[in-house]
This record gives C-alpha cells, sequence and structure tokens, in this order.
C-alpha cells in the first residue's frame, strides 16, 4: 500500500472537477442548519457563522442547535453579547463543555463590537481571542467567500480517502492541507467549505461510508482500492487517568451554597459546588470546607478530555455554619428550586441530580 509521501497521485477526475461535483450535489442536499445560508445565496450574518462555528468545536450539531438558538434569542448580535453579564453567558454556556470557549467568546465579542464588527479576512480573524486557524478560515469562508482552506474532522477525512492519504494522523495533516488547498475554488468558497462538512457528516462518514451514494466516488482512490473505511488512519489513544475528588452539597432553608469558580483554568468563571481541589493532574484532598455531619449522596462518573472523574457527592446542613458560609464573596446561597438556572457545569449538574433525588 503506498503512502501519501511515496506518490503524488491524484483523483482520477480532473482537481478543477471535485469542486463542481460536489457543489452541485451540495445544492440538492445541502443540510438546513440555524447558522446557514442556503446554497447559492447571500452569506449570513458574520456573527452566528462565529458564533456556531466556536459553539461546534468539539461537539456535535444536534447538541449545538438548541444552545444557538437560545444564543441568538437572546443576545441576537455581537453588541448584544458584548455588552452582555460575563455570569449569564457562561451559565448559558453550561452543558457544552469547553468552557474557555465561552470566556473566548465574550471577549472576542468584546473586541468585535469595539471594532465596529468583525474583519473579513482570515489574517485579521486569527488575531481576535479565541479563534484559531480553523475557525478563522471558516469564518473568512462562510460569512465573506475568500477562498480560505477549511479543514475540521469531516473535511480531513474526505480528503484522506479522496487521495488515499495513508499516513496516520497527525503525521498526515500537513499532506492533507495541502491537499484540501489544491481542491478549494477561488468561487463558492464558503459552499465549498460546507459541502465538505455535510459529505462527511452524511455520506463520507467515519464509520460504514456510503460510497455508493458520494457525489466524487468516480475520483476517490480509497475507494477504488478497497480502503475507504479504513482512513484516515489514527493513532493509538493513550488510556485517561483516573481522578477522585468530593464535592459538597451544603443546604439551608431550601437553598444550596454554590460557589464561583475562578476565571482561569478548568470550568473557570462558572459556578459549582465547592469540592476538595482536584484537576486533571491531581486527586482532591478529601477535605470538607467546615467539620459537620456529612453523609454520602453517591458518586458521579465523568469523563473530560483528558482524564476521568469519580465524584464523591457529600451532602450537610448548614444550619450551624450558614454565617461563616455568608461571608464567603465567591460564593452564594441558591434557590434548590431553581437549581436548573444555575448554569451549573455538566459535572456538578450530575451532582445535582444525585443530591436532589437524596432529599
Amino acid at each position: 500500500m503506498q503512502t501519501s509521501t511515496q506518490t503524488d497521485r491524484s483523483p482520477s477526475f480532473a482537481q478543477g472537477s471535485v469542486a463542481g461535483r460536489l457543489l452541485e450535489w451540495y445544492d440538492g442536499h445541502a443540510r438546513g442548519l440555524p447558522w446557514r445560508s442556503p446554497p447559492g445565496t447571500p452569506p449570513p450574518d458574520p456573527y452566528r457563522v462565529w458564533l456556531s462555528e466556536v459553539m461546534l468545536q468539539q461537539t456535535t450539531v444536534m447538541a449545538v442547535k438548541p444552545y444557538f438558538t437560545r444564543f441568538t434569542e437572546r443576545w441576537p448580535t455581537v453588541a448584544d453579547l458584548a455588552a452582555a453579564d460575563e455570569a449569564a453567558v457562561m451559565a448559558a454556556w453550561a452543558g457544552l463543555g469547553y468552557y474557555s470557549r465561552a470566556r473566548n467568546l465574550i471577549a472576542c465579542a468584546r473586541v468585535v463590537a469595539q471594532a465596529g464588527g468583525f474583519p473579513d479576512t482570515e489574517e485579521a480573524l486569527r488575531a481576535l481571542p479565541g479563534l484559531g486557524a480553523y475557525t478563522a478560515a471558516a469564518v473568512a469562508a462562510i460569512a465573506f467567500g475568500r477562498p480560505a482552506v477549511v479543514v475540521d474532522a469531516n473535511v480531513e477525512r474526505v480528503v484522506a480517502r479522496l487521495f488515499a492519504i495513508t499516513d496516520p494522523l497527525p503525521r498526515a495533516r500537513p499532506v492533507i492541507r495541502e491537499r484540501a488547498a489544491a481542491i478549494t475554488p477561488a468561487t463558492r468558497a464558503g459552499d465549498f467549505a460546507q459541502a465538505m462538512m455535510d459529505l462527511g457528516a452524511t455520506i463520507c462518514t467515519s464509520r460504514n461510508p456510503r460510497c455508493l451514494l458520494c457525489p466524487l466516488r468516480a475520483g476517490c482512490l480509497a475507494d477504488a482500492q478497497g480502503i475507504a473505511a479504513t482512513l484516515p488512519v489514527k493513532a493509538a489513544k493513550a488510556p485517561k487517568p483516573q481522578r477522585t475528588g468530593h464535592a459538597w452539597w451544603i443546604e439551608r432553608d431550601g437553598a444550596v451554597w454554590l460557589v464561583t469558580r475562578p476565571g482561569k483554568g478548568m470550568l473557570g468563571g462558572m459556578r459549582a459546588l465547592p469540592d476538595d481541589g482536584w484537576a486533571a493532574r491531581a486527586d482532591g484532598d478529601g477535605q470538607p470546607p467546615f467539620a459537620g455531619e456529612w453523609r454520602s449522596g453517591g458518586v458521579v462518573r465523568h469523563s473530560f478530555t483528558h482524564f476521568d472523574l469519580d465524584l464523591q457527592l457529600m451532602l450537610c446542613a448548614a444550619d450551624d455554619f450558614g454565617h461563616q458560609l455568608a461571608a464567603n464573596a465567591d460564593g452564594a446561597f441558591w434557590p434548590i428550586d431553581q437549581i436548573d438556572q444555575a448554569g451549573l457545569p455538566t459535572v456538578f449538574a450530575k451532582a445535582a441530580q444525585l443530591a436532589l433525588a437524596e432529599r
């Protein structure tokens, strides 16, 4: 089997026709998504493109749709988001994960609002808070029609198969990007980028690709070699470390004590139950915030990107200690019957559900 570094073969039809065939398919098969404009129509508001792309990082389309709708109803323009209360934005983001994205979202909105709008070049977009190479390229192509090379996981898979790039990831990524650039058209760049994404999401899927329905099948080298389902080759993942920690459910008069986590670091700036300092690289110390009659509320098992966590929930009434907690500026008692409005990160939302089941 030849690898991408051993051959410079191209798909059997001309590279220029890749875009034509794909765009023709996209015109009839584009997914209807709330942040998109239909194929061939004027591009959507850059705010909607940027917001959706930030939300879609490491998250599925189905998970993002309701969040995107709620955000754009509450903050319909980038100026609205820039003026929003940071705690409200963080709470609205709760459940999407990767909370540094939400902090960067606010920072970027404020820069853009101050400048009077989004810049329209890939280079200038890269200078905004939180915009990496992919997001800048996607906004440049989809919102402004720039012929930027947009490579997400779906595009990566399509290109690896189209050109039979058998080198494993991540080593193959420079070659994949080079080949993606070679087939990116100068016109309808946004539609082309979204067509590649849609092809990867609906036809050229990671498992059981539907090659018989693919508009690019005639020139797909991986299909011709019978290896499409094996590409791209991925390096074996290292096992995640297992961490343990405690979270403390402190209740008084129908309310629970919540803290605001430090702005930087894991789950930064989010409301949460107090915990014992667990982190990606360390177990918690198991020390409660005060001596009391603590009882077990069960264990939450949660998977983060780089580690798995077993979080022991401990319950206690705060009748004798509420005055101590109330003096803590980093926390406050939150009505338990409104806990779903607190914007807790998923791991603490799970813990809250356990606590409510124990009441």
